[in-house]
């Protein structure tokens, strides 16, 4: 079994170092009481590097993400920083298309004690997850879309074999939530097929996966239909599948209704590799004053663990992950040491000593 991890960290932009450090020391010490070994390698990449040298991400950067166990990637780019094109500096979308990270995870989890603009009945939980494909859909041409002084055109792509890859892990994810019992074994095709051929295609390749797992349920919904589900009944949902663009603003409506993008986590997998980043920003508003809120960044960490552990057969990664996971939601819904988007006056440090403190109680 193995049990000595490399992991390529992209310390970011803006407040990413500031929620990176906390991270990794949070994740060095469950490794030295849990006897598996993590080396962290640090990674340059982002607009503050773009604005340094030119580069957005380096090719011995790249090297570096492509030789790892795993990737750790805080908040990256600068509003005022973008390439001569107009668009903004995002290595991690470079990362998700180069490495073929076609599966990004975006887990919706409302636990007792968390604040959620939404009413929720009695006793109602809410745990499903997002799968959005990262490397095609409306992305496809992301930099290259054709401009005249009239009109602009984007691509959307869908192709088969990206899209089997994405079902393929969306039922698999879904087998395993229903053998741990945090879900029923349902899957969800968001599309609008009615619309366009492309979806068409796409609910097509769906309906064929799900064939060859009679052991789950699925259906299809409209992608407008989910937006407004979301807020109507979230704990219908399991585990939903869509293309990038929907995925992209869906994850964001996600992050809302488990009270903003301070809590909200994420991983992009692909057969080979996987980065897990938080879904925010990177705040450059607020860098620097030590008052960003680490929790996404460690709730990624925390993924990031149970990846590797179910990857590698380590059970102690897997565990710390969980450990971790439960942790951060225990101190979110304690509620007394919360950094300021959540309502509290907390520092970055004081969030993370706190999760630490947490660790040690479970």
């Amino acid at each position: 079994m193995k049990d000595t991890f490399d992991i390529a960290v992209f310390h970011g932009d803006g407040i990413g170092p500031e929620i990176t450090r906390p991270t990794v020391e949070l994740l060095r010490r469950l490794s030295q009481q849990s006897g598996y070994h993590l080396t962290f390698r640090d990674c340059a990449a982002g607009a503050s590097h773009y604005a340094e040298t030119g580069q957005s991400l380096p090719e011995a950067s790249m090297q570096a993400a492509r030789a790892a166990d795993a990737i750790l990637l805080s908040a990256m780019g600068l509003p005022s920083v973008r390439y001569p094109d107009g668009t903004e500096i995002s290595p991690q979308i470079d990362l998700r298309k180069v490495l073929h990270l076609f599966a990004g995870v975006r887990p919706v989890r409302i636990f007792p004690g968390q604040k959620t603009p939404l009413k929720l009945p009695p006793e109602t939980s809410v745990d499903f997850v997002l799968i959005r494909e990262s490397t095609e859909g409306l992305f496809h041409t992301q930099g290259c879309g054709e401009v005249t002084r009239n009109e602009a055109r984007e691509t959307l792509l869908i192709t088969r074999k990206t899209s089997e890859l994405l079902f393929d892990f969306a039922f698999d994810l879904a087998r395993e939530r229903k053998a741990s019992g945090q879900g029923r074994g349902h899957v969800t095709c968001v599309d609008k097929a009615n619309v366009f051929r492309a979806f068409a295609f796409f609910r097509e390749l769906f309906d064929a996966e799900a064939a060859k797992h009679p052991d789950l349920t699925s259906d299809h919904a409209y992608v407008d239909a989910t937006a407004l589900w979301f807020v109507q009944k979230p704990w219908d949902f399991d585990v939903l599948v869509t293309e990038n663009m929907f995925g992209d603003i869906l994850s964001d409506l996600g992050a809302g209704l488990m009270g903003g993008l301070g809590v909200a986590p994420s991983a992009d997998i692909g057969l080979d590799h996987a980065v897990f980043q938080p879904c925010h920003g990177s705040a450059p508003d607020i860098a620097g004053q030590g008052i960003a809120n680490p929790f996404a960044m460690i709730l990624s960490g925390a993924m990031m663990l149970e990846w590797l552990g179910r990857r590698h057969s380590n059970a102690a990664l897997k565990s710390d992950g969980v450990l971790l996971r439960q942790a951060t939601e225990a101190v979110i819904a304690e509620g007394s040491v919360l950094t300021g988007d959540l309502g509290g006056t907390a520092t970055t440090e004081q969030a993370a000593r706190a999760v630490s403190a947490a660790i040690a109680a479970i």
